[in-house]
């Protein structure tokens, strides 16, 4: 039996946001990120969809103790699906990896009554900047679909629960690409 992992490509990169151990970066052929709303949660967040064209990054992480229901209980908005031979990583010995999606029919484009969080761009953007780099986060934004979603600036009193604090080159980079994306950006 090979050793369970996750594949994360959101605010699971960003190291600060968890603790989970044996991490390495990744990548995921076959599927797209794509901004998403689901009536599980009162505002717009990450999920994958399958896109054979596309490719991302983000890390494989070991499931913690094995125990595949207490993930499942973070991720709840989610269902797992297996994608082993679809991830690239590092490991030398065999494991089974699988990534968190909202499953079709589930799941809409974000709405002003359900925005995406500027403290959860921010989050993820911070972790695709310390993990690959500058041009690697770029890599995020190039490969995520949804950025006409509207998004609420909360950054003055964060919604996100896991909100992180960003230097002043993390904050400008980030609203660089949103600038350039011509997204809706509401308080």
């Amino acid at each position: 039996m090979s050793t369970p992992y996750f594949f994360g490509y959101g605010s699971l990169v960003n190291r600060q946001t968890h603790v989970y151990a044996d991490i390495h970066l990744a990548r995921l052929k076959g599927w797209r990120r794509a901004w998403r709303h689901t009536d599980l949660r009162p505002v717009a967040f990450l999920t994958v969809v399958q896109d054979n064209s596309a490719e991302i990054d983000g890390l494989i992480a070991h499931v913690p103790n094995d125990d595949w229901v207490a993930l499942d209980e973070r991720e709840h908005a989610y269902d797992r699906h297996l994608v082993c031979d679809a991830v690239a990583h590092p490991k030398d010995a065999p494991v089974n990896v699988s990534v968190y999606a909202v499953p079709d029919g589930k799941h809409g484009s974000p709405a002003f009554e359900h925005p995406v969080l500027l403290s959860y761009i921010d989050v993820v953007v911070q972790g695709y900047l310390r993990e690959f780099g500058e041009a690697g986060a770029a890599r995020f934004f190039d490969t995520t679909a949804g950025w006409s979603a509207p998004i609420l600036d909360d950054r003055d009193a964060p919604k996100y629960p896991r909100h992180q604090s960003l230097s002043k080159d993390e904050t400008g980079f980030v609203d660089d690409h949103l600038r350039a994306l011509k997204v809706s950006i509401h308080r």
